[in-house]
């Protein structure tokens, strides 16, 4: 197949891009430094001619996530992205989300998010939408977003971390499958009370900081609770543990 990865420089990206290669697909690798923008349209119709599937896995810039600019990101890229691919017969699009979506819609970003996913589903382009949860590498954004004068006081509701090489693992097998007209989420194989997990993590790199917890805390802004950041019953499992990934002196960056 030839598959056009948007935003395929990226964590994510970049890795599915590897892993689609090494099954032998045509992969372009999308992404702004390439000349393709989605939220612009700028290289869309050259990047997806001849083009089978598109996965998209563009993530706003965390210094624009401000609820008018990560709005503006997703809802003009998904509007453009599609537009392109109906006009190039593209076959499917797989794309990646975020598990608690719908759940937490006091944030600007998960709104933006769900308006991401609702453009998709009503398309008429068959898709496939994979939902993760909260990636390991964000766990140190995570902890800098409770610390205020060097004191952290964190939730202690239940967290799903997973590693972002099972992510693009199942971006990689969704992509493979083929469309599903659904929603597939992806967690971590443990969940932590995220006020636990962040002393795991300041204990990796041996940073002595105390973590008081603080039930009732929002998540960034957005009420939340033990199912809220967490998969359902029967959703796919990655296979990478944090107290395992978090020991190895590359993770602790």
């Amino acid at each position: 197949m030839k598959i056009a990865i948007i935003g395929g420089t990226g964590l994510i990206g970049s890795k599915v891009v590897k892993n689609l290669i090494a099954l032998g697909h045509d992969v372009l690798a999308a992404s702004p430094k390439s000349g393709v923008n989605a939220v612009t349209g700028e290289g869309l119709d050259i990047a997806l001619k001849d083009v089978d599937v598109v996965v998209d896995v563009a993530n706003s810039p965390a210094s624009e996530w401000q609820d008018d600019k990560v709005m503006h990101f997703f809802k003009n890229g998904s509007e453009n992205l599609l537009a392109a691919e109906k006009k190039h017969g593209v076959k499917y699009h797989v794309a990646l989300s975020v598990v608690g979506t719908d759940r937490l819609q006091d944030s600007g970003y998960f709104r933006a998010k769900k308006v991401q996913e609702d453009l998709i589903k009503k398309s008429g382009i068959p898709y496939t939408i994979v939902q993760a949860t909260q990636f390991f590498e964000f766990v140190g954004g995570i902890a800098q977003g409770y610390t205020k004068d060097d004191k952290v006081v964190s939730p202690t509701a239940l967290i799903q971390p997973i590693a972002s090489d099972d992510v693009a693992k199942a971006m990689t097998d969704a992509t493979v499958m083929g469309a599903t007209n659904s929603v597939i989420e992806v967690g971590g194989p443990d969940k932590f009370k995220l006020d636990d997990l962040l002393r795991i993590y300041f204990s990796a790199l041996n940073i002595k900081k105390e973590v008081i917890g603080s039930p009732g805390l929002t998540y960034f802004g957005a009420p939340f609770n033990d199912q809220t950041l967490c998969t359902k019953d029967g959703s796919k499992v990655g296979a990478h543990k944090y107290v395992n990934w978090i020991s190895k002196p590359e993770n602790q960056k």
